[in-house]
């Protein structure tokens, strides 16, 4: 499962709504030297940032310094879009912090991003399933400040209000196994990968859960899945060692 601002930040990123044709093809142009020099995006934005590009040159820097990994400059970067679109009364505004929020999260500055969801959550323009989302985020942030109570009453906010986002029931899943809630781990998990069946990373917590609530068969058979789902994938990569460390505990001992 990837994060959702490493999806962001990707060359595909599509043009804000209600661009004027120059000013779209312009961030076209911008964010498609991201995939293949995130160095000279950035360096491009800047120029059209100096000649008035505004609130959409500031956003392909924060994509091009967000596939450089540089989260805290692109959080930055995304924040002052997003103050920009505001101050423009431009609805995108919303996302670009929530594109904040995810870089302050993967700069592991959860603090921060929480403060940002918590104010986006204050919107009044956001839809249920915007909403929902937010909940999502800032859930994850709360895991990470180990706030588990607060974190689960954002993920079953999240499963109600965008109950299409496997990541939504795979972060619930998660949590619940955390929380030693077995069967709440099991029905979120399921429901997941019943939206994304051959999702590694989806796979590997269901195989997770599964050996932690005994059914071994079922954990090796979710692990297996993974990792010939993704076998060069991080998720895939451990779901193979799972399977790996899972049939060694299984061996018997060699005769003597």
């Amino acid at each position: 499962m990837i994060p959702i601002l490493l999806a962001l930040a990707a060359a595909s990123a599509p043009a804000p709504a209600a661009m004027p044709a120059a000013a779209e093809a312009r961030f076209k142009s911008c964010t498609a030297l991201i995939a293949a020099s995130p160095e000279r995006a950035v360096a491009d934005a800047n120029e059209w940032r100096a000649k008035g590009g505004g609130v959409h040159a500031r956003q392909c820097e924060a994509l091009a310094l967000a596939a450089q990994e540089r989260w805290p400059q692109a959080a930055a970067a995304f924040e002052l879009a997003a103050s920009e679109a505001e101050a423009a009364n431009d609805p995108g505004a919303v996302d670009l912090r929530v594109q904040a929020g995810n870089a302050w999260l993967a700069a592991g500055e959860p603090a921060k991003a929480r403060a940002i969801f918590d104010s986006t959550l204050a919107a009044l323009i956001l839809t249920p399933e915007m909403r929902g989302e937010i909940h999502l985020d800032r859930g994850r942030a709360l895991v990470a400040l180990d706030d588990l109570p607060g974190a689960r009453r954002d993920f079953d906010k999240a499963v109600e209000l965008a109950p299409n986002d496997s990541f939504a029931w795979y972060m619930s899943a998660a949590l619940a196994r955390r929380q030693n809630d077995l069967k709440r781990a099991q029905d979120d998990i399921a429901q997941a990968v019943s939206m994304a069946p051959d999702d590694a990373e989806l796979l590997l917590e269901a195989g997770n859960i599964a050996a932690v609530s005994g059914e071994v068969d079922a954990a090796r058979g979710l692990y297996a899945k993974a990792a010939r789902s993704a076998p060069n994938s991080d998720a895939g990569r451990r779901a193979a060692a799972a399977l790996a460390a899972n049939e060694a505990k299984a061996s018997p001992p060699p005769a003597n």
